[in-house]
Formats: structure tokens, C-alpha cells, sequence
């Protein structure tokens, strides 16, 4: 059996090599021109090329975002840039503007080509147009249900590649295609600056008269009107392979190192679960309590299952979740001390009580027994961000494991 694959973001280069780490199959990421997240911190050419190398290495791939709707002269510096992601061997670019991918067909005629979800395909003819095009891939709408991306696998040719996002924020507007922005801030979502107002806090009132406004319902003074909930899709694992869905995306390029390790190492584990043997296969409640301990909002089930109702939208708060701090991850060991080397990311103190992770692994009970500052010297505590402590823990752990602990809330009486 084919595997589908599980495409992680990299918003940099560390992230990059947290997701294979943590067992992605390919990642996609941004360079620092015509890409959908222009406030990440994205890439330049040469960290580009470091990170293909690392993929490549692994025997795992990586495709760039080329998806914005670009205007007449942003176009003038395309030409360039693809010839340069194809001097570092990308493995396919993401497009959805047929003017970019007419130019990349041109420019670079044998690099694969991706239909972003930027796109807005939804039915067959318009998956099958792009293949027949050059499209290798086709990276559905995200308001489809199974069963509407089972009939278009049905109905494609069998090397299409059909992409589907999974796991992360959902947007309100029609796959993607929203304005408020740039009405609101004169930050363009549609070429990678979106401000997000749809996490705003609104009130809705009516003109009752010229100049007259009353609140449309006095007991709601304000609300989260367009406020989506996440999208989490780890419970229905066989659905999507047998939707023909055969890379799952997760969203989140802006996310942290520690939300990316969390997230690819949950959908691993489910995935690998599955191969083991898929008739057999059951959801485990372990790998959604995983996820939940990463900053998220609430979850849904976006359009897989039904049409979204108001339960997929939080109108109380568009704050993210968040029941634990990532405080640390392991960056060596020295073997003359016992001690780990890591790079602190929020505080932490002598004693604590932690959980650690790792690749594939169970989650693990730690405390923290000793810790040292860089020149050696005893600490208690490790409060400054990016701080590098050695430490004594009482398990045993390896590089690129990470450090955190559940968020504890004293309330005053």
C-alpha cells in the first residue's frame, strides 16, 4: 500500500528540521518574495538551499509558495527567482495564479507544479484542467467533504496528487479569498499580508435612522463574529485515505518549533498506527490530548463531515488555548557531566515536574534534579528567553527532544 504523505510548515529553518525530525515526509514553506505569509520569517535563498539539503539527505522533499495574486509588476523579478529555487533542486513549487504558473512552466519546464488552496477547486473538471495543464498536484478547497474529494479522485487521473489540509486555522472566508483586511488595515491577505480582523472583536448595530445606530441585541455588547475554530481531523484518519486524499497538510508557518513537533508527531503516530493495520485501526484519545497541548483553539471538523454550523465558530473569545509552556529543547549532552545542554524557552526551576517528548515516542515524566548556567555555575531557576542551561533530569533523553510543563493557574481568594 502507498503511503499518503504528511506535509508539515516550516516557517524557518529550525522549524524546517523539527518537522522531518518529528516525522514529516515533505514541508512547504515561503522564500521572502511572493509567498501567502509575508509576516513569517520565511526564507532566503541560501537558507533555502540548506534546508533541501537536510530533506534531501532524508530522503524527504520540499515545496516552495509561490500563491499570491500578484499584480503586473510584481512579476518582474519571478523569472529570477524561479531559476533560482530550481539551481537548489525545490521539489515543486505552489502556485495559484495562472499567469505565475504559465511564467514557472515557461522558466522552469520540468519543475513539478502544486494548485494551491488559494486556487478554489472543487469539482473535477477544474482538477482535471490543471493536470491536463501540467499540475502534478492539486490541493483541494477547503470547504469539500469526503465525499465530494472521493468523487474527484474517482474522476482523476490516478497520478494526481490530491493535497488536503487536516489540522490548523481555518479561514472564514472562501478559501482564503478575503478582503476585510485590506479594507480595514490596507494589508493585503491575497498577496501574503493579512492582518486576521476576523479575530477581532465587533459589534453589530442597525441604522435605525441617519446617523442612529442601536445594537442589534442589547445583551451582546460585542462578539467574535467571523472567528473560526481550528480544524482537527486526527479522529478520522481512514476517512481521508480512502477519500483518495494522499498528502495531509497542517497549517501553521507562523507557528512555533514546539507547535510544529507536536503536531507532526501526533499525525505520525496515527498514521503509522494505520499502516500497522488498517482494519484494525482505532482513534487513540492520547494523540488528540497531545495536540490540545500546543496553543490551539478550539476544534472542528471544518466541512469534512457536514456543512460548518454556528458550533464552528467561537463567538465568545479568539484567544488561543494554552494549558502548557514549552520551556526548553535539548540541544547536546555532555557525556563527562551527565548533564544536557538546552536552549530555555520559558522559565523553569530546579524541581519542576515536566513532561518531555520526543520522534515517535511516548510522553515522558521528568524533573528537573540540577541546573547550571553556561559558565558552570549553579542555578535555580532559568528565567531569560534563549537562555542555554545544563541540566540533570531523571530519564534519559536525545537531541532535539523538547521540555514542558503544564501551566498551573493560582487563583487569589
Amino acid at each position: 500500500m502507498k503511503k499518503v504523505e504528511l506535509l508539515a510548515p516550516a516557517g524557518d529553518l529550525e522549524r524546517l528540521k523539527i518537522a522531518f525530525t518529528y516525522g514529516a515526509d515533505a514541508v512547504y514553506l515561503g522564500g521572502e518574495i511572493f509567498g501567502m505569509r509575508s509576516a513569517a520569517k520565511n526564507f532566503t535563498i541560501e537558507q533555502m538551499a540548506e534546508g533541501v539539503e537536510f530533506a534531501h539527505e532524508r530522503g524527504k522533499k520540499v515545496f516552495v509558495t509561490i500563491n499570491i495574486i500578484p499584480r503586473n509588476e510584481e512579476l518582474d523579478q519571478l523569472k529570477a527567482y524561479l531559476l533560482e529555487l530550481d539551481r537548489i533542486n525545490v521539489d515543486a513549487v505552489i502556485v495559484s495564479d495562472p499567469g505565475i504558473f504559465t511564467i514557472v512552466k515557461e522558466t522552469i519546464p520540468n519543475m513539478e507544479i502544486h494548485i494551491s488552496t488559494q486556487a478554489s477547486t472543487t469539482n473535477s473538471l477544474a482538477s482535471n484542467f490543471w493536470y491536463k495543464e501540467g499540475a502534478k498536484r492539486v490541493v483541494m478547497a477547503r470547504e469539500l467533504s469526503f465525499k465530494e474529494i472521493k468523487e474527484i479522485r474517482d474522476n482523476a487521473a490516478e497520478d494526481m496528487d490530491i493535497e488536503a489540509f487536516v489540522h490548523g486555522a481555518m479561514c472564514m472566508s472562501y478559501s482564503g479569498k478575503c478582503v476585510i483586511s485590506n479594507y480595514t488595515t490596507g494589508r493585503d491577505a491575497n498577496r501574503g499580508a493579512c492582518a486576521q480582523p476576523c479575530r477581532w472583536k465587533y459589534t453589530l448595530v442597525d441604522e435605525v435612522n441617519p446617523g442612529q445606530y442601536e445594537k442589534v441585541a442589547d445583551e451582546i455588547d460585542s462578539s467574535f463574529f467571523f472567528n473560526s475554530k481550528d480544524l482537527c481531523m486526527i479522529e478520522y484518519i481512514p476517512q481521508i485515505i480512502e477519500s483518495g486524499i494522499t498528502s495531509l497538510k497542517i497549517e501553521g508557518r507562523m507557528k512555533t518549533a514546539y507547535y510544529v513537533a507536536t503536531t507532526v508527531r501526533a499525525y505520525r503516530m496515527a498514521l503509522d498506527e494505520y499502516y500497522k493495520n488498517p482494519k484494525e485501526w482505532k482513534f487513540n484519545p492520547m494523540w488528540l490530548e497531545e495536540l490540545k497541548k500546543g496553543s490551539h483553539r478550539d476544534y472542528s471538523t471544518g466541512f469534512y463531515i457536514d456543512r460548518p454550523s454556528e458550533k464552528a465558530h467561537n463567538y465568545e473569545s479568539a484567544s488561543y488555548i494554552r494549558n502548557y509552556d514549552f520551556i526548553g529543547i535539548v540541544r547536546d549532552y555532555e557525556e563527562e557531566t551527565g548533564l544536557y545542554i538546552v536552549e530555555q524557552r520559558n522559565k523553569m526551576n530546579v524541581l519542576d515536574k515536566i513532561e518531555v517528548i520526543g520522534p515517535f515516542k511516548e510522553t515522558m515524566d521528568a524533573t528537573i534534579l540540577e541546573m547550571y548556567n553556561e559558565d558552570g555555575e549553579e542555578i535555580e531557576s532559568a528565567p531569560h528567553a534563549r537562555q542555554i542551561v545544563k541540566m540533570k533530569l531523571d530519564v534519559k533523553v536525545d537531541k532535539d527532544y523538547m521540555l514542558r510543563k503544564p501551566i498551573v493557574n493560582i487563583k487569589t481568594i
